[in-house]
């Protein structure tokens, strides 16, 4: 199966907010084809910054080599002070064929009706998906176009640039198993550093905040998706109830049957409602829980890499003092001490600023998004409205002729 989408600027910044006023670095992602077992996608680059050899190029990149790029900022030290914003999810379709092929074993029992209206759906469903996708693609490398410190990394450049396969492999069994020690390694110092006595109050509340925020937004993101998952539940059941009316609206020879298809129709009308909220719902709610919760996780990564530090800075200070006693090696011991001292200085220096704006960054999201969100309820609540009155209208010009 092959899907296509050109149309992606319409997601851009659905999640998080953009400088849309710096036209000198612009990414899109164009085109996406997805494949059985990989999605390609097209990054568009618009730029004006001397460093590139065209104005205007596209490359087609898939997902790992999304992953090799995050990965190289991640292992950058001088990065270390930094929010690298969170790699995007890896393209999963894998529910979604499930589905369309659970439905296909059961055509038999349904009837053609209910079987074309629940394929609509799942298609749709699927299309949505991928295009979630592209977009927690684009909005990755928009991160970085903004930022003006990453956006300025070589390997950035060569993502963007290099027009051949960028030949990134998914890492093997023994890159994995060193991969997972090297997670549980630095979970049990997470553990520690977590009791960490902090000096600077400014980021005693700050790592306090992101552990308690990062484990709300994740309860909420579940409590959300299983809201969503409500909606699509019930504009499933209206497919079958509507189908049903319809079934014995043509059974039925009497005067009920006129009756029978008004009922059927709003059902049809409802299922497409429900559908619409469902979708504005894992949009504008769902998909900016589950970003921040993302990228609160990245800001929580950069407060344990400046644990790390200081706990590095702290221990080059008993070392100085015991040189200092011992009078021995004492210029060795200032200078390692003095290097940590101005690492850390640095990095906390730059961990404060981005502090601060994943902050502001944040709450205009939410405001914009809720909001919006709102604003999306009032408009279906009135077509509920209207749709329950044109009902009533009908049945009364039925009863009227009768």
């Amino acid at each position: 199966m092959l899907e296509e989408t050109t149309d992606t600027s319409k997601h851009r910044g659905e999640t998080v907010d953009l400088n849309e006023n710096d036209s000198s670095l612009l990414i899109d992602i164009s085109d996406a084809l997805s494949e059985k077992d990989k999605v390609k996608f097209t990054v568009h680059t618009k730029t004006k910054l001397a460093v590139f050899s065209e104005r205007e190029f596209n490359v087609s990149r898939q997902h790992e080599e999304f992953i090799w790029l995050h990965d190289r900022y991640v292992e950058n030290e001088e990065y270390a002070g930094l929010i690298i914003p969170p790699p995007p999810p890896r393209p999963d379709f894998d529910s979604s064929r499930a589905k369309l092929q659970k439905l296909s074993d059961s055509e038999g029992s349904l009837t053609k009706e209910e079987y074309e209206k629940m394929k609509q759906e799942l298609e749709a469903e699927y299309l949505a998906m991928f295009k979630k996708t592209v977009s927690m693609h684009e909005v990755f490398l928009q991160r970085l176009a903004a930022h003006p410190i990453l956006r300025n990394d070589n390997n950035f450049r060569v993502f963007l640039e290099y027009k051949e396969d960028l030949s990134v492999r998914g890492k093997n069994a023994k890159e994995q198993i060193s991969g997972f020690f090297k997670t549980l390694t630095k979970t049990a110092d997470e553990v520690i550093l977590a009791n960490q006595k902090e000096q600077d109050e400014f980021f005693e509340h700050q790592k306090q905040f992101l552990i308690n925020y990062n484990a709300k937004i994740k309860d909420a993101t579940n409590q959300a998706d299983r809201y969503t998952r409500a909606y699509k539940n019930v504009a499933d059941q209206y497919i079958k109830m509507s189908a049903g009316w319809n079934a014995l609206a043509t059974t039925d020879k009497s005067d009920l049957s006129k009756y029978l298809l008004i009922l059927a129709d709003l059902f049809e009308k409802a299922r497409k409602l429900e559908s619409r909220v469902q979708s504005d719902i894992d949009l504008k709610l769902s998909d900016t829980l589950r970003y921040y919760m993302r990228d609160s996780k990245a800001a929580l990564d950069l407060m344990y890499r400046r644990s790390r530090c200081l706990a590095d800075f702290d221990t080059a200070n008993k070392n100085l003092d015991k040189a200092r006693q011992k009078n021995k090696d004492v210029p060795q011991a200032e200078a390692s001490q003095q290097t940590i001292k101005t690492k850390f200085e640095n990095l906390s220096e730059k961990a404060k600023d981005e502090l601060h704006d994943f902050k502001t960054r944040r709450v205009q999201m939410f405001r914009k998004n809720l909001i919006e969100l709102s604003d999306l309820q009032i408009k279906h609540a009135k077509a509920q409205i209207q749709m329950i009155r044109s009902v009533m209208q009908q049945t009364e010009t039925a009863t009227s002729s009768g």
